[in-house]
């Protein structure tokens, strides 16, 4: 979860750096390299794993309230995870249309649904 959590919030990051360069850039390419890995080489298949621990944890432990609502979030995290792909898509046919205030908003996404998943874990309210 926590490489999962780290592509999520590293990626939009690197997209606010790359949307500031010009895309014939030398360092447009370099980002180009360190986005790509960062998302196919550590964030999916972290994501991946979380899914598959997650639905594990779910059989082993009876599928409670709290799981169903963790489980929900977790759905907007892996949608969030595909819309990161369509702009890494973009970034690397350079046709990118987003400002870097826009990447700095969406930045800020994964952090708060982080902190709802962490409190329902936490907590295990119902």
């Amino acid at each position: 979860m926590v490489a999962w959590m780290a592509g999520l919030l590293y990626v939009p990051r690197l997209f606010v750096y790359h949307s500031q360069q010009s895309s014939k850039s030398d360092a447009s390419e370099v980002f180009k390299i360190m986005e790509y890995r960062l998302y196919y080489y550590i964030a999916t298949p972290s994501a991946v794993f979380v899914w598959i621990t997650g639905l594990y944890m779910a059989y082993a432990l009876g599928f409670y309230n709290w799981i169903a609502i963790k489980f929900i979030f977790v759905i907007f995290m892996t949608i969030y995870h595909f819309l990161l792909r369509g702009y890494l898509i973009n970034f690397k046919n350079d046709v990118n249309k987003k400002s870097t205030k826009f990447f700095r908003l969406i930045n800020e996404i994964p952090f708060l649904l982080l902190l709802i998943i962490v409190v329902l874990v936490v907590l295990k309210p119902f």
